[in-house]
């Protein structure tokens, strides 16, 4: 977080003038079952073929077909699209040659291989309203098999389907349970589909269900879909609902949340921490470093004297961050920062991290833990496609080392984490286990999802970023409004990612905050306070979004405003608090 991180900066921008050509609809699924999940061919029509159990690229089942005779195994699917529109295809394919196509349109094939591998393609209809998928083998080659299977675009209504029923409310909420009713469609419905992500969750005849076997304090995203004998309705937009039974974390309802330099200097001077003004909630103790990069040995060097005149002794500064406790506000050590790259590459470096990182907790006393890695401190091995159960060891072993600290200091331990957009947001048009492209996009995504239920609030930087696409599949660009509008619905309403047909759920409102350079000389990106608060009231209140529509609903529970840095604020004569204190308290 000290300085401008140009390369990231330079990879997100390449990566998305490379996409530019992208239609400009919501993008969704339009398959009926595309992973095969329901255990059978639902949805596809096939010819010698069956969903199995294994080998599968992600989940429980995937498809297998045998060509036979003459025939060679094809399984379609027609869905209905918009005309004039640009759609993407892909499937994950191995075994023998298996063709991948749209009838009518462009194909792609994939020749024998022992691996699961990505066949893509684009196609752009013409006046036509529907168009068919399909898979298929080779005359006599011997089985082939295909799992996550994605045609992306906007859906169209094909003659005879119901059309879209009204968008789901949310009527119950349990700590196990999730209920929701809608309006009905029009025509002829059989029944209703609840979906969340690509998943059916639940099928009803009427215009209500219940959602059951949920977690305490989970936060889920639903949609509904009509369907007859004719087919299904275009998707609903969804709503998000979050289960009770969250644990009280102590902090305000909007809080404000600020990084010391509390190692260095940086041209911004040193803040004491009796002299942190009691605005701030949060306060993240920049940084802690490793000794060097695989080690795992998390080190915090206070600021010497040399850099830093003013500094307090341990003691003092000790004793400051009881007082800060003894009035609420939760201290933490940040780990990482620009400089600070941390690689658990080995179960020894896991282990000594979590060593390290509770030494220096216990030695000080503090509430818990900021994530701040950057740079190349995490990234994902080539075929690492699903977030939910990743393998590349440094995202496994950190996964692992911070379920342990959580285990070891209880339900009170404060978990936060301050990625760039490039390793979030970034991943919904760019995932780096796919091979496509920078192999740390998206990179954080199995980080924050394993940690969901122990993660207490999530701050994107939303700075020294390069244009990233948002949910309305248009780019925005950091330093006004509309950036942190877009990139924080992403986070609320959650999103498929890139490549994958892996569905990221969105998080609890409390969860999120929106992370802001305190002032020019701190980062690019730096949004005026007034943006700022224009973003805030649009994702709370739901007032003043201008031309973007929120995919995930307001916010009433967002958790507040996070900054780089306190000791650029006071360098600045406190703009930031001053400007973001009063307004976020008095936020419903």
């Amino acid at each position: 977080m000290r300085r401008s991180r140009l390369s990231a900066i330079l990879a997100a921008a390449i990566l998305a003038l490379s996409g530019l050509a992208t239609g400009t609809a919501e993008a969704a699924n339009l398959l009926a079952n595309p992973g095969f999940e329901a255990g059978s061919l639902t949805g596809w029509t096939c010819a010698n073929a069956a969903a199995v159990s294994t080998p599968t690229h992600s989940g429980g089942y995937a498809l297998a077909g045998t060509p036979v005779g003459a025939d060679y195994a094809q399984c379609s699917q027609t869905v209905s699209v918009q005309p004039n529109t640009t759609y993407s295809v892909s499937a994950w394919v191995r075994g023998n040659p298996v063709y991948l196509g749209v009838t009518g349109g462009p194909s792609t094939w994939s020749g024998n291989s022992g691996a699961y591998n990505q066949l893509s393609l684009t196609f752009t209809t013409g006046a036509q309203t529907s168009a068919q998928l399909y898979l298929h083998g080779w005359y006599g080659a011997g089985t082939y098999y295909a799992d996550d299977v994605v045609l992306d675009g906007p859906g169209g209504n094909t003659p005879g389907t119901p059309t879209t029923p009204s968008t789901p409310q949310i009527t119950t909420v349990t700590a196990n349970s999730i209920a929701l009713s809608w309006g009905a469609s029009a025509g002829t419905v059989t029944g209703y589909r609840v979906y969340e992500g690509s998943t059916v969750v639940a099928t009803t005849t009427g215009t209500s269900a219940t959602v059951g076997g949920l977690k305490a304090c989970e936060t889920h995203s639903y949609a509904v879909a009509a369907y007859n004998s004719a087919g299904e309705s275009p998707k609903t937009s969804t709503t998000s609902a979050t289960t009770t039974g969250c644990v009280d974390t102590g902090l305000p309802k909007h809080a404000l949340i600020g990084y010391q330099h509390a190692s260095f200097a940086n041209g911004s001077g040193y803040v004491r921490m009796a002299d942190v003004p009691a605005a701030w909630d949060i306060i993240d103790l920049a940084f802690g470093e490793p000794t060097s990069v695989t080690s795992g040995d998390i080190r915090f060097n206070r600021c010497p004297a040399t850099e830093c005149p003013n500094v307090e002794s341990d003691a003092d500064f000790t004793a400051a961050i009881k007082a800060k406790q003894a009035q609420g506000k939760k201290v933490l050590i940040s780990i990482g920062g620009q400089n600070g790259q941390v690689q658990l590459t080995t179960t020894a470096a896991r282990d000594k991290f979590v060593s390290s990182v509770s030494a220096i907790i216990d030695k000080y006393g503090l509430n818990g833990l900021d994530v701040d890695f950057e740079g190349h401190s995490l990234s994902l091995n080539a075929g690492d496609t699903d977030f939910r159960n990743p393998t590349t060891p440094v995202i496994v072993n950190l996964i692992s080392a911070l379920k342990s600290l959580k285990a070891k200091y209880g339900s009170g331990f404060v978990l936060t984490m301050a990625p760039e957009t490039f390793f979030v947001q970034v991943g919904y048009q760019f995932y780096g286990g796919t091979s496509a492209g920078d192999a740390r996009t998206g990179a954080y995504l199995p980080v924050i999802h394993a940690l969901r239920d122990s993660l207490t609030v999530l701050h994107v930087q939303d700075y020294n970023s390069g244009p990233v696409m948002g949910l309305d599949n248009q780019y925005h660009n950091m330093g006004g409004a509309e950036f942190h509008i877009a990139m924080t619905d992403m986070l609320k309403a959650g999103f498929t990612v890139a490549n994958t047909g892996q569905f990221f759920p969105g998080l609890r409102p409390d969860q999120i905050a929106i992370g802001l350079p305190a002032a020019v000389s701190a980062g690019n990106g730096y949004t005026s306070p007034a943006d700022v608060q224009t973003a805030v009231n649009c994702l709370v209140k739901g007032t003043g979004c201008g031309s973007y529509t929120l995919r995930g609903g307001t916010s009433p529970a967002l958790r507040g405003l996070m900054t780089w840095s306190i000791n650029w604020d006071r360098y600045y004569n406190w703009e930031f608090q001053n400007s973001h204190e009063s307004f976020l308290n008095s936020l419903p």
